[in-house]
């Protein structure tokens, strides 16, 4: 069973979520109905949604790049380390999303806004397992995972 805690400091994002919290655990509801492995344990997550200052200081003081992005994942356990605690643990944290509302595409229009925040989401949530997109066949294997997740969600 995932969890996750949502913490907005950025009060834009009321415009697009009168409770984010609520919007992101409906989503995870419906991956933990999809995704049987994940059933026996707890797995938490803390997603942050911010704005382009906060993101563009943790850019630098965490990757060393002085400007803003889009989603940053901070993962709490390396890929093996994952996979052995998987096995072995019942309560696992994943780690932490931030997510920059001045990045996301579509602002006009919700629908659109809201597809655009669960790519970025569900792309934070994936790096939290260990996967990243610095080889190409790494980014194509994330891809899929990514495009698993958002078929559970949409």
């Amino acid at each position: 069973m995932i969890k996750v805690n949502v913490i907005s400091n950025n009060i834009l994002w009321k415009k697009y979520f009168k409770n984010a919290h609520s919007y992101i655990n409906k989503k995870i509801k419906k991956i933990n109905l999809k995704n049987k492995s994940f059933q026996k344990k707890n797995l938490y997550l803390t997603i942050l949604l911010s704005g382009n200052s906060q993101i563009k200081k943790l850019n630098k003081k965490f990757r060393n790049k002085n400007k803003s992005t889009d989603v940053l994942s901070f993962p709490f356990h390396k890929k093996k380390e994952f996979k052995k605690k998987l096995i072995k643990d019942k309560e696992i944290y994943l780690g932490d999303i931030i997510i920059n509302l001045n990045k996301i595409k579509c602002k006009n229009n919700k629908t659109k806004f809201k597809e655009e925040f669960n790519k970025l989401w569900v792309h934070g949530f994936v790096h939290l397992f260990g996967y990243d997109h610095k080889k190409n066949k790494d980014f194509y294997k994330m891809l899929k995972i990514e495009k698993k997740y958002l078929s559970y969600i949409n």
